[in-house]
């Protein structure tokens, strides 16, 4: 059963199954110069707010090598997770504007108005990755099930090449499970990485 703590906004209920600090392991396999690579990670997977209408989110990964003395930094990620819909004059923005007016989608009834047609809720989400690569995901929230594909992604001059995404995240039994298929390093789009992670805090 998922509990909703009172004082979250709104818009964030769709979202509340999330909320919290979890961590578990996983398992990555991708085909890179004509062969797998494969290795077993750690996580530890952050979703917090600050009163906002979006979730704060950060991820640590290690590389689980029983043989080492110690776990290996393997990345890192962040961003942040929204209910897609406009941005209206009560919302803080561009930049450090202050927001004017009534703060929209305040109620539950409000929410209840951006149910898409399949009965989810659109998605915006922004991940950020130390390498020089920033996606720009687009998805829904239908329970607690997470469907998101890239719609843009950014690179540096001299970031590796990656040119789309999608991840897929669930609670089941109470543990977040999440896959992520890539297209990167001349690769078509393809299963990358998958995890189970246990909720800690």
């Amino acid at each position: 059963m998922i509990e909703i703590d009172a004082s979250l906004p709104s818009e964030l209920v769709p979202l509340s199954w999330l909320l919290g600090v979890w961590e578990g392991t996983g398992v990555v396999s991708y085909p890179v110069a004509g062969e797998s690579r494969e290795f077993e990670f750690g996580q530890r997977v952050s979703f917090s707010h600050d009163g906002s209408n979006y979730l704060n989110y950060s991820s640590s990964t290690w590389i689980v090598d029983p043989t080492a003395e110690g776990a290996a930094p393997l990345t890192a990620e962040s961003g942040y997770w929204r209910l897609a819909r406009p941005m209206t004059e009560g919302d803080p923005g561009p930049g450090m504007l202050p927001a004017v007016g009534a703060k929209p989608y305040s109620t539950a009834e409000d929410v209840e108005t951006l149910r898409n047609a399949a009965e989810g809720f659109d998605l915006e989400v922004s991940i950020i990755h130390p390498g020089g690569v920033s996606e720009l995901y687009l998805g829904q929230v239908k329970g607690p099930r997470i469907d998101l594909a890239t719609d843009a992604i950014m690179r540096s001059a001299d970031a590796k090449e990656h040119s789309a995404s999608t991840r897929l995240y669930g609670l089941v039994d109470n543990h977040l499970l999440w896959a992520w298929d890539i297209a990167a390093l001349g690769q078509q789009l393809t299963s990358h990485a998958s995890a189970r992670l246990a909720r800690v805090d």
